[in-house]
């Protein structure tokens, strides 16, 4: 079990912030190794909380500058207003239709065809997208901000990503892709937090002590590979374009329906 930890640990890290849906990929992975259930779902939202602690450590000092500059002319009170646009309606959405889509849409035939969905999303912004007009996120204003939070209910869909709906919503705004990168990362803070932890209370009677050194191996495992792929990002978006995510989401799609068959 510990080496299952440890693989959908780096599954987790290497995929939750990078376009490509982090759901997906653990849908897949928890179904080739035969780990499903309310366990392994239990599981799956706790090492949420260990890739999300790598863009609360990688950000921290800005983040701390935020905080600091919180008063009525700084750059902390509109950067507070901007997430609180962003994280509330998939967070209202989420409420009302959480059981629904856990329900019913949780499954690796519907995360292929959100992968899908979300390659062409990809492709089309990056194609027809509007002309980059802001290159800071301090500039970003509280239309573009909420812009971002009702693309993010798009990925209540399991493959569609919820960094790909929130950086592709910050570009279709006109931010430029590091801006939308960075964004994108702040707003997995308490939109991820916020999930995890009600996820977990709803599920607290399946956890137990015995299951301690699964849960760690795969929280640490997801922070790492969390922080090595913020990391990865942040230098790549600085000269690159998101077409070869949208490429790799086809192909793993492509995968996920071949492999379906076979079962």
């Amino acid at each position: 079990m510990l080496r299952i930890a440890l693989i959908l640990g780096l599954v987790e890290g290497l995929t939750e912030f990078i376009p490509v849906s982090s759901t997906g990929h653990l849908i897949l992975f928890g179904h080739l190794l035969g780990f499903r259930g309310d366990r392994a779902a239990a599981f799956e939202i706790f090492i949420q909380l260990g890739a999300i602690l790598a863009v609360v450590w990688e950000s921290r000092r800005t983040l701390a500058g935020f905080a600091v500059d919180l008063g009525r002319r700084g750059t902390g009170r509109p950067f507070l207003v901007n997430l609180a646009l962003g994280f509330l309606p998939s967070a209202v959405l989420g409420l009302a239709i959480h059981d629904l889509i856990e329900g019913t849409l949780f499954a690796p035939v519907y995360a292929a065809w959100g992968l899908f969905g979300g390659a062409l999303g990809i492709l089309a912004v990056e194609a027809w997208g509007p002309a980059a007009k802001v290159s800071e996120v301090e500039r970003i204003g509280w239309r573009s901000a909420l812009g971002v939070g009702l693309a993010q209910c798009l990925s209540l869909f399991p493959g569609v990503s919820r960094s790909a709906a929130t950086i592709l919503g910050g570009m279709a705004a006109g931010m430029d892709r590091p801006t939308a990168t960075r964004f994108s990362f702040y707003l997995a803070i308490p939109t991820m937090f916020a999930a995890s932890l009600y996820s977990l209370y709803r599920w607290r009677d399946l956890l137990s002590a015995a299951d301690a050194p699964l849960f760690a191996v795969g929280f640490v495992t997801a922070f790492v590979g969390g922080l090595a792929t913020v990391r990865f990002l942040l230098r790549y978006v600085a000269a690159h374009d998101f077409r070869p995510f949208a490429y790799y989401r086809i192909a793993i799609g492509l995968v996920v329906l071949y492999v379906l068959q076979g079962v």
